[in-house]
């Protein structure tokens, strides 16, 4: 027989890790819009709220893991088992109620990562613009490295600036 008492405390904290997973797509999101739109003064407040959810979630990640071995222990599994092991092994309600958690945090997850990648690409594009309109003004010469770590030296930029007035 099934504690439904340990079942239920697993449910409720995959519940809460969900929430905190949407807000945190969400909040991806928000990062991703003031970068398209160029007001990158919001970008420190939008990445603070990233990293104070993040470090909350790391939290309730481990009380996940926990309520997880414990369901483990009375299926009759190995601790730090799969979520979708959790939903097989177990009776229903339990079975289905676990597949759904498993599911929507896949899709969750799969959010997650396609927002961050669009928030990196524009990161990078607006990492390159700066730099080469920093370069344009400066007429310096840049360093960057190869893939095994060694310095390459740009050529100098010519200057934009009439310095004659």
């Amino acid at each position: 027989m099934v504690d439904t008492a340990d079942m239920d405390k697993l449910s409720q904290v995959l519940w809460r890790e969900r929430e905190m997973l949407e807000a945190l797509a969400y909040r991806l999101e928000v990062e991703r819009l003031v970068l398209a739109s160029g007001r990158t003064r919001w970008l420190v407040n939008a990445t603070r709220d990233i990293e104070d959810l993040l470090d909350d979630l790391r939290a309730t990640e481990v009380l996940r893991a926990a309520a997880a071995d414990e369901a483990a222990a009375i299926l009759g599994l190995t601790p730090n088992p799969s979520l979708a092991a959790l939903a097989e092994a177990a009776p229903d309600p339990w079975h289905g109620i676990l597949r759904d958690h498993r599911d929507a945090l896949v899709a969750i997850a799969r959010d997650i990562a396609e927002t961050s990648e669009e928030a990196k690409g524009l990161l990078t594009a607006g990492y390159r613009s700066a730099r080469e309109t920093l370069l344009a003004i400066g007429g310096t010469t840049t360093a960057s490295y190869t893939h095994a770590g060694t310095v390459v030296a740009d050529a100098p930029r010519h200057h934009l600036l009439d310095r004659s007035l």
